[in-house]
């Protein structure tokens, strides 16, 4: 699939994007490394904080920079927006309005791997970026797609049931998206957005596999 623009077009998007909203960028980060405090030290009210953490950040996503700017360069950005969007909604539902996700981290692999995720989408992110020579403004920052992206695939491998699939496909979604670009684009910090997409996907099919093998010996 040929790009209907240039990896100079890409990041200059990226350029426009940070110019404009600065300094919002710190306070989206502010934000995102709260949620992940929330569940390494959990509250009684921190899955809903948490979960309209996530909903607020898809939402700024959707509008502020698929709507905003993407578009400018990409005629399907207008479609990412309202899944962005979708997400956000959905995410208010099912972690806000009506919990279904109690997020709590833990010492298993799975939630080491969610540290590391973490960690990634936070500090090495823009790190890889910068040592493969991007700077600021054009520097991909938290609280664009794929950092963000990165971050709630890794929150919701912090709880303690299974996630709603729900809320889980337009994650998945767009890292396909995000993998093919960034090959096509050359952007490896991108790559560490497939990678959470497959452990996010065997996190969640273990869990179902779990759930079967438990409901088969309450049967038995």
């Amino acid at each position: 699939m040929r790009l209907p623009f240039t990896t100079d077009q890409f990041f200059g998007v990226f350029a426009r994007y940070n110019t404009a909203i600065t300094p919002a960028q710190l306070l989206l980060l502010f934000i995102g490394l709260g949620a992940a405090l929330l569940a390494l030290r959990p509250a009684r009210w921190s899955d809903r904080a948490i979960g309209a953490v996530l909903a607020a950040l898809w939402a700024w996503m959707g509008i502020m920079y698929h709507w905003r700017f993407f578009r400018t360069i990409n005629p399907i950005a207008s479609g990412f927006a309202a899944l962005f969007v979708l997400e956000a909604g959905l995410l208010l539902w099912y972690a806000v309005v009506r919990p279904h996700v109690v997020f709590v981290a833990d010492r298993s692999v799975q939630g080491a791997l969610a540290l590391i995720l973490l960690v990634y989408a936070f500090a090495l992110y823009p790190a890889v970026g910068y040592l493969l020579g991007q700077r600021y403004p054009a520097l991909p920052t938290f609280g664009l797609p794929c950092p963000t992206t990165i971050a709630t695939l890794a929150l919701l491998l912090w709880t303690e049931t299974r996630p709603p699939l729900a809320i889980l496909v337009i994650p998945w979604v767009w890292g396909v998206i995000g993998g093919v670009a960034a090959v096509q684009l050359g952007v490896s910090e991108d790559f560490g957005l497939p990678i959470a997409t497959g452990i996010s996907i065997w996190a969640w099919l273990r869990a179902q596999r779990s759930g079967r093998a438990r409901s088969s010996l309450t049967a038995a």
